[in-house]
């Protein structure tokens, strides 16, 4: 079962971290994500094992989009933040839906 189409409501642009280059940090190209934005401040423990204090939590359908840490995301208000982590959820034999949850700096 996928995400419904009503919890769509909100579109961010996500540019997926690829890695480090000469000058810095590399980023493939923007592609909008449509989801659900919830900014609610919470910890989240970051692929390094450390707990950061995550500011909002983006849910949209599995495949959508790759979002690895350290992605930049342009919120709908033009703010920009980064991926701290990236988990797909599934509601296995239960009538829930899959969902990717992206929590965000």
């Amino acid at each position: 079962m996928k995400l419904p189409k009503m919890w769509l409501q909100h579109t961010i642009t996500v540019e997926p971290y690829t890695g480090t280059g000469s000058h810095g940090a590399v980023f493939g190209a923007a592609v909008p994500v449509d989801g659900f934005l919830e900014e609610k401040t919470r910890l989240v423990r970051a692929p390094s094992g450390d707990e950061v204090v995550s500011s909002s939590t983006f849910y949209c359908r599995l495949g959508a989009v790759t979002a690895p840490a350290k992605s930049r995301v342009t919120l709908p208000d033009g703010r920009r933040t980064t991926v701290i982590v990236a988990h797909p959820a599934s509601g296995g034999r239960l009538p829930l839906p899959e969902h990717l949850e992206v929590a965000l700096q």
